[in-house]
């Protein structure tokens, strides 16, 4: 227990964490964290009515007497599925970060099974397709995306889930949002190193990443593999798509905006990525962080450039829905602040059964066994909250 100076209690993430309940939404990043709801009805409609009515009603609560309202959920990648989107008057917030439970399983069983779809050669195929494409000069950047379903005996834990994926992500952001029900419970789970937007007042961030490497346990390896993506004419080109495309945005709404001349690396436990943090002065502080991400979203960082090629070719290629996944997870306030993370390095928890997804950016001088494994190490954040031994282990 933390105590302020006027001897009022303060909340660490760990105590969110273990008031969450299903039906809630939770959202820690590196300034703290908030648990809001359960959720008692969602906003309706697609993003282009659900956003709108959200800034209305965070007007409504205020204008009622409420103090700190919030709109908190999960956007979904494209538009066959709904946001899910819902207002609460009152969220817990941490203001102290507290540290997951690193060593604390998520599962007390081992899985039945473990499925991939499509499997390794048949997303290498896939990758294939979309270079003969990129070679034709149809597009740039596409990301294209797999998925792994874990199958148990008894109902994952998503709390447990949830400590777990925090422990080893202090300078994330990690999740879990309820989403759309339809024949059963679903939740959105996941530990993503990827800032979509943040605002605060009239200055706003944001932090893509494109570009990745494997880490290795071995120091000289890992630092080689860092120096060795930061010169790869590969992953420099499939960033400046992202960086360009956030930056085109940010600019109709900012009077200033600082783009890093050249990216950094940033690193989670398993893959080293390049990032660019981009900051920027908003013309007027109205403008809120859901318009924002709204705008910004889907960057080329999950879909591809130009985008709507990017986006057509998923469709094509991709055989499954991608929901919630590559969306966005955040919340916005009634000033209009907030934070939003791009729904990656995540899963769908419904029951017993785990649906994980990764992707890979796929350029000019991508190959498919190259994407393949970025994809298995990609599925390494979440298997290794599962306890289960990544498809790919890095050396």
């Amino acid at each position: 227990m933390s105590l302020t100076d006027l001897g009022t209690y303060v909340p660490t993430t760990n105590d969110l964490l273990a008031a969450y309940a299903p039906g809630s939404a939770f959202f820690a990043s590196p300034r703290g964290a908030l648990l809001a709801g359960p959720a008692s009805a969602a906003l309706p409609g697609p993003l282009e009515i659900a956003a709108p009515e959200a800034l209305r009603r965070l007007d409504a609560a205020v204008a009622a007497g409420h103090e700190r309202p919030i709109v908190v959920g999960a956007l979904p990648f494209g538009s066959t599925s709904p946001p899910h989107l819902f207002l609460d008057v009152a969220p817990e917030r941490a203001t102290r970060p507290g540290h997951g439970a690193g060593g604390m399983p998520a599962t007390a069983a081992s899985p039945l099974s473990v499925t991939e779809w499509p499997g390794p050669a048949g997303y290498a195929e896939a990758v294939a397709r979309a270079l003969r494409r990129i070679s034709l000069g149809e597009l740039d950047k596409v990301v294209l995306a797999r998925t792994l379903r874990v199958d148990y005996a008894e109902p994952v834990a998503v709390e447990a889930l949830v400590r777990r994926l925090l422990g080893g992500n202090a300078h994330g952001y990690t999740y879990a949002v309820d989403l759309p029900e339809q024949r059963a419970t679903r939740v959105l789970v996941g530990a993503s190193p990827e800032l979509l937007i943040a605002k605060s007042g009239t200055r706003v961030v944001s932090w893509p990443l494109a570009g990745s490497a494997p880490r290795s346990h071995d120091p000289a390896l890992d630092r080689a593999r860092a120096a060795a993506l930061m010169t790869s004419d590969k992953d420099l080109r499939e960033h400046e798509y992202v960086v360009r495309s956030v930056s085109q945005v940010l600019r109709k709404y900012c009077s200033t905006l600082n783009v890093p001349p050249r990216p950094a690396l940033t690193a989670t436990s398993n893959m080293w990525h390049l990032g660019s943090r981009i900051t920027g002065e908003l013309r007027t502080p109205e403008i809120s962080s859901l318009e924002l991400a709204a705008a910004l979203h889907p960057t080329p960082a999950v879909c591809g450039w130009p985008v709507a090629p990017a986006r057509d070719l998923i469709g094509e290629l991709e055989p499954f829905d991608r929901g919630h996944y590559a969306g966005a997870v955040g919340w916005c306030d009634a000033s209009g602040d907030g934070e939003w993370a791009v729904a990656i390095r995540c899963a769908e928890v419904s029951g017993c059964s785990v649906r994980l997804f990764a992707g890979a950016g796929i350029v000019a001088g991508s190959t498919p066994d190259g994407e393949t494994e970025e994809t298995a190490l990609k599925f390494g954040t979440m298997l290794g909250a599962l306890g289960i031994v990544p498809v790919a282990a890095r050396p």
